[in-house]
């Protein structure tokens, strides 16, 4: 049984190999590396498609794909085992997709390490793979993190120079539709689709998983975090909004979120780490064509989408361990969108202001910039916006600075 069911997903392999591919920037395959290498990202993000890029220029290699009930009801590990040799002739490169469907992935994965197998691995759940890498695979495997398409990426499917007026059209279309990379290379019904993977995410990745009984909360929660990205939360204010009695319940269901990569969160900064962690945070989502999706308010918010749009590009640099990520807010309520830190430098500072043109919202920008600027030794301060384009010196109350203004597109293609 187990060798017709690999038979089946040998047949849709080919099938896939034969489509399309858009490289991935910033980001490759050693296959020479005898490390087990771990591609983990959402459903759906292209996982899978990054591997097989790299697999297919080998002369051989063995598929698993554990996203099949059947498959991962099975307790006998070694007849998958020469059922995958008996279909792809003792390979000895071999790519598990979805890993962490099965039982005791872990305890397999080492077996096939120790028999000499390079092993390629993909899933869906960050927090399970980090934690039970960590533990049972401590020095012997890589980390390598697929999102959605970026921007650049969106627009290498036109395979052709566009134009400047041209990109921006197609960044209007990417911040409503998002990177999600089916739905655009297909050409399916975008809405569609992303609120049904969104459906499959929440009830495969979190309620069934973790078993959940009241899944209509959880549900409710995710669509009211959708429809606040960019805004503050506590666990307090949300377990009201969400009528979930305990505080604790509403940690639990953010990590789920988290962790199925639909969500993150950004602390508010502070030089003292108890803070940090104790503070209110941001809420932003992985993709913005999750928002047009499912969110409730149905009048677009452009800067919303244009935050949001940022952090996903920021977040990137922070899950490759290249930055540290926060926000920051004063005692007067003045906030900085983004607070980069490298080490123990913070490296910029920057706004996300759509309409730069309205006086009192640019003052308001600009102050918070300055304030936060002063307060922690930073000069490289940056307004992202949609048209704007300059360097200026500006004051505020007897404090210089230079602020550098950047559309939007210009700073996703850098």
């Amino acid at each position: 049984m187990i060798k017709d069911l690999l038979l089946l997903q040998k047949r849709e392999l080919d099938s896939k190999l034969k489509e399309e591919y858009i490289h991935r920037q910033g980001i490759k395959l050693d296959l020479n590396n005898q490390l087990i290498k771990v591609i983990i990202g959402p459903r759906r993000a292209g996982k899978s498609f990054f591997s097989l890029h790299f697999l297919k220029k080998e002369n051989s290699f063995g598929y698993i794909n554990f996203d099949d009930e059947k498959l991962i009801e099975t307790e006998n590990y070694d007849e998958l085992v020469s059922s995958m040799n008996a279909v792809y002739g003792n390979p000895k490169k071999l790519f598990l997709d979805e890993i962490q469907n099965l039982p005791k992935w872990e305890l397999f994965v080492n077996r096939l390490q120790r028999q000499g197998l390079n092993l390629v691995l993909t899933g869906s759940n960050a927090h399970l793979l980090s934690k039970e890498l960590a533990t049972h695979l401590t020095g012997r495997h890589l980390q390598i993190i697929v999102l959605p398409f970026s921007f650049k990426e969106y627009l290498a499917l036109d395979q052709r120079e566009l134009t400047s007026y041209e990109i921006k059209e197609k960044l209007a279309e990417y911040l409503t539709y998002g990177g999600y990379p089916e739905p655009l290379i297909k050409k399916i019904n975008y809405k569609d689709y992303l609120s049904t993977l969104f459906n499959s995410i929440i009830f495969k990745d979190i309620i069934k998983r973790y078993n959940i009984r009241s899944s209509q909360s959880i549900e409710d929660l995710s669509v009211y975090l959708l429809s606040n990205l960019c805004n503050e939360y506590s666990h307090n204010s949300l377990s009201k909004i969400a009528n979930i009695k305990s505080s604790h319940t509403i940690e639990k269901y953010l990590g789920y979120l988290e962790e199925s990569f639909i969500f993150f969160s950004l602390s508010r900064f502070s030089y003292k780490l108890k803070e940090q962690l104790s503070s209110i945070k941001k809420i932003y989502c992985i993709d913005n064509g999750f928002v047009h999706a499912k969110a409730f308010n149905s009048s677009q918010n452009s800067g919303r989408l244009y935050e949001n749009a940022v952090a996903i590009e920021l977040k990137k640099q922070e899950l490759n361990n290249k930055i540290n990520l926060y926000y920051w807010k004063n005692q007067q309520q003045e906030e900085v969108d983004f607070v980069v830190k490298e080490g123990i430098k913070i490296k910029q500072l920057i706004q996300v202001c759509f309409n730069i043109t309205d006086l009192k919202t640019k003052n308001r920008e600009i102050r918070a910039l300055i304030k936060a600027g002063k307060e922690l030794k930073c000069n490289n301060l940056l307004i992202i916006t949609e048209n704007t384009e300059k360097e200026e010196k500006t004051e505020w109350f007897g404090d210089e600075a230079n602020i550098k203004y950047i559309p939007l597109w210009k700073w996703l293609l850098e």
